[in-house]
């Protein structure tokens, strides 16, 4: 999969509209442990949505970080919810199909 184009981040955005966020950004920032959550929640669900609790200033730049350490990409930033797509490397486990 290479970079999405505009039409696919809108339709993907709108998938995510009725997702609840399922990793959140605490006190403590970007860990080790959030990139872990992430890339497990990106694996199973493929379109999540983070929400920043803390460092609301830095969401950008965190959400920037998180996009190139899980290698998914973000597809939009909403007020302080960041959503991440990844597509799964297997065909047959994927749950979103773009064209």
């Amino acid at each position: 999969m290479g970079i999405l184009k505009g039409y696919q981040r809108t339709h993907l955005r709108g998938l995510a509209h009725n997702l609840k966020p399922v990793v959140q950004v605490g006190k403590y920032g970007i860990t080790d442990d959030l990139i872990t959550a992430v890339n497990q929640a990106l694996e199973s669900h493929e379109l999540i949505k983070v929400k920043f609790l803390a460092f609301k200033e830095e969401k950008k730049e965190l959400s920037k970080t998180i996009e190139d350490q899980t290698q998914s990409e973000m597809v939009g930033l909403i007020g302080n919810i960041a959503i991440f797509y990844k597509q799964h490397p297997k065909p047959e486990k994927r749950k979103i199909r773009l064209t």
